[in-house]
């Protein structure tokens, strides 16, 4: 039906219907402020309705969205512009006003009618900004007909119908974001859009709501672990949390199910290629994080050779898909990107026999401790299974004698001596692997995706371990 709710806010509650018309509204308003066809239009925004209208406004014309994330600060604001080559922005950021005229998400939205302004599949849809671990963020490029693929793989890997109700507490603009919001969408379920992550509002709407698919990604999933009143909320609603962004750690997944009953999808995607694998509905596991979805395809290279490797040997993991990006902004970046027509991920895993999928971890935050590769996905497993733990990261410092050493980052429910925490990966993993210090920080910096920012880290201490 046209008029059933598609979106709810607040107390707000939008049909598809309206949310074409808004949008049809703030399309003409682009027009009337010069904005056609292939032009680029960056969206910082809030989590609000008016970004789903936005985007849908966006498509109407013909133009391209550019996603900016609302936390980033003025240089790395002005930076995404010049990379974008951005005519025109749309927000309810003083950032972006300020760089540029910018129409405000705050002003009254009038609903309209216009035909939409067909894009050939080829054209670009969305701009969509890497991580940016190191160096400065890069522009990923989705064409129309790439982002439809990645949203028919992903309904299709969650098994997404119009009887699903999902609800999304993480910023919109990235990749995983934007993709829930238009799978949703693309599947007629009924979606909450929250202002911000709030653990206890989040709980209390899948009770209410009856949320039937939570997406959850790794610092959601330490909050419900950690709640201690989570028995208390009925999410017998839920079908399973999905389990992305990074891979998923045991003990914190195992903790929910046992307190809820609730399974665990672990998935695998990026923002070239947004959905790459997914574990069955039915019969995830939680040390892999499932197979490739159909209509993608996968390999996995000697990270020496570049050979194609047989099943069950680590290397680097290459994937091609029709939901693969058209390239980066800079152009010139792009290139190192491919080989031969394959993605090259830059993560380091491998897959079995059966096609399950295995990540170690990324290839450029390996450390190579006297010749030895080093995952800190690896010893990061073993701190969190320390009771006081509650959350870690580990990164490489230049070392004079081997080349690199091993420092674990922590954040603690209670006091734990440095020692103790360097002998339970020294008595878990092999002594390479052992931290040469331990870090005890308030909090262990992450993108809202939850991928851990080594380069933070790196940062602020040191990159040398006699420092």
């Amino acid at each position: 039906m046209a008029d059933r709710t598609v979106l709810a806010f607040d107390q707000q509650e939008y049909s598809r219907a309206q949310l074409e018309a808004l949008a049809a509204g703030m399309a003409a308003s682009l027009e009337r402020r010069g904005v056609t066809p292939g032009d680029r239009v960056a969206l910082m925004s809030s989590n609000r309705p008016e970004f789903v209208i936005a985007v849908l406004a966006i498509w109407q014309v013909g133009a391209v969205v550019v996603l900016i994330s609302p936390a980033w600060k003025r240089a790395e604001v002005a930076h995404a512009l010049d990379v974008s080559a951005a005519t025109h922005a749309v927000g309810d950021n003083s950032i972006l006003a300020d760089l540029m005229p910018t129409l405000c998400l705050d002003d009254q939205i009038e609903e309209g009618f216009r035909p939409p302004t067909p894009a050939g599949p080829d054209a670009d849809a969305v701009l969509v900004f890497s991580s940016g671990t190191t160096g400065l963020p890069k522009a990923v490029r989705h064409t129309h007909a790439s982002f439809a693929a990645a949203v028919v793989h992903w309904r299709d890997a969650l098994k997404l119908t119009a009887s699903d109700r999902i609800q999304i507490v993480t910023p919109p603009s990235h990749i995983l974001g934007l993709l829930n919001i238009a799978t949703a969408l693309d599947a007629g379920a009924w979606l909450r859009l929250h202002r911000r992550f709030d653990l206890d509002a989040m709980l209390r709407h899948i009770e209410s709501d009856r949320i039937t698919v939570e997406m959850a990604v790794a610092p959601i999933a330490l909050a419900m672990a950690s709640h201690p009143e989570l028995e208390s909320f009925d999410l017998s609603s839920l079908r399973y949390i999905m389990w992305g962004a990074t891979p998923v750690t045991p003990s914190v997944a195992e903790t929910v199910t046992h307190r809820t009953g609730v399974p665990w999808v672990p998935a695998y995607g990026a923002s070239e290629i947004p959905v790459i694998a997914c574990s069955p509905i039915d019969g995830a596991r939680l040390d892999r994080v499932g197979r490739a979805v159909p209509g993608v395809e996968m390999r996995v290279v000697s990270l020496e050779t570049g050979e194609t490797l047989a099943p069950d040997h680590t290397g680097e993991i290459q994937v091609r898909s029709a939901s693969m990006m058209a390239g980066y902004l800079p152009s010139d970046t792009t290139a190192d990107a491919f080989v031969d027509g394959w993605y090259r991920t830059g993560d380091v895993g491998s897959v079995d026999a059966d096609g399950w999928v295995r990540i170690t971890d990324r290839s450029k935050d390996m450390i190579k401790v006297n010749g030895f590769q080093v995952a800190p996905a690896e010893i990061e497993t073993v701190l969190f299974s320390h009771p006081d733990i509650a959350d870690c990261a580990v990164f490489g410092v230049d070392d004079p004698y081997t080349g690199e050493a091993v420092v674990a980052a922590v954040t603690t429910t209670a006091p734990i001596e440095a020692d103790e925490i360097i002998d339970l990966v020294g008595n878990t993993l092999a002594s390479y692997k052992r931290p040469s210090r331990v870090v005890f920080v308030p909090e262990i910096p992450r993108l809202p995706s939850g991928k851990v920012l080594r380069r933070i880290l790196e940062e602020r201490h040191g990159r040398t371990s006699d420092q």
